[in-house]
């Protein structure tokens, strides 16, 4: 299988660069009619599956179906085969970090074999950028990708991310690690990532990093599409905007879902390199 950013930036050539995610909080689903159980969860899962067919990427917000206990990691593993069917780039946004073989361990669930396993998968480095090591070793195995927290959104982020050392933010030192673990790979395109806030005032150096950065926060978070070209001096093609309940609050009818989808690509497609119409996506 080709590698994750050589994926990555295929998708975005012929789907447009939007990520579209999949957060089917409690209060979403009651908006849409829809019971906080984990039928109601699957249903809801199934209109973005249909409504998301034809995006080039979707992520979903994994603490939302862990909630539901195991009936909600058989949705979400339903979820990621159908999207994946569907030719789209799944990334779970899991978060996770850890030392050791319990890294190695969430590293089998998210990158390797599982049924778990996405195309990529968030990861936090606040452990230690070094502790990732088992995870980055079993997504390149798989030819999976992995984004890693640089710059979050959060308000509380900053007290970490900002301080420095020798010289330089750890958001800098993180994103410097993810550039660094890139050139050590093969020819192709990074499949190593970073996260950065779509509302981040003072974004890390990006120039260097030669993978992907994605880019949540995106809409009712108040970043603003229009605004991310040339985020933190990244190269337009890398940039992947996500963005989700400004698509979602517009179900649960598929129709109504996709057109919010499609009008939030327009607003980025900007950012692509090449743009397929509509009918040439798929």
């Amino acid at each position: 299988m080709t590698g994750f950013g050589a994926r990555l930036l295929d998708a975005r050539a012929r789907r447009g660069p939007l990520c579209l995610g999949i957060d089917p909080h409690p209060e979403l689903l009651q908006a849409w009619g829809l019971p906080t159980t984990a039928d109601g969860l699957a249903a809801f899962c199934d209109i973005c599956v249909q409504a998301y067919a034809g995006f080039a990427a979707v992520k979903p917000q994994v603490a939302f179906f862990e909630a539901y206990g195991a009936a909600g990691f058989a949705v979400l593993e339903r979820t990621i085969a159908a999207l994946r069917a569907d030719g789209v780039l799944v990334i779970a946004d899991a978060k996770r970090g850890d030392i050791g073989s319990t890294m190695a361990a969430y590293a089998a669930a998210w990158a390797g074999d599982s049924p778990l396993a996405a195309d990529a998968v968030t990861a936090s480095p606040y452990l230690g950028f070094g502790s990732l090591r088992p995870l980055l070793e079993v997504a390149a195995a798989h030819d999976r990708g992995v984004f890693v927290l640089a710059a979050t959104s959060n308000p509380e982020g900053s007290t970490v991310q900002r301080a420095r050392n020798d010289g330089r933010t750890v958001a800098q030192l993180i994103v410097d690690e993810v550039g660094a673990a890139n050139t050590k790979t093969t020819s192709e395109p990074g499949s190593l990532g970073v996260v950065v806030g779509a509302t981040v005032e003072q974004p890390p150096d990006l120039s260097a990093l030669g993978g992907p950065v994605l880019i949540p926060g995106v809409g009712v978070q108040g970043g603003r599409p229009e605004a991310l070209a040339g985020l933190g001096g990244a190269a337009s093609e890398w940039l992947l905007p996500a963005v989700s309940r400004e698509v979602l609050r517009a179900g649960p009818a598929v129709s109504a879902l996709r057109a919010a989808g499609e009008r939030m690509l327009d607003s980025v497609a900007y950012l692509a390199t090449t743009r397929a119409t509509h009918d040439e996506k798929a």
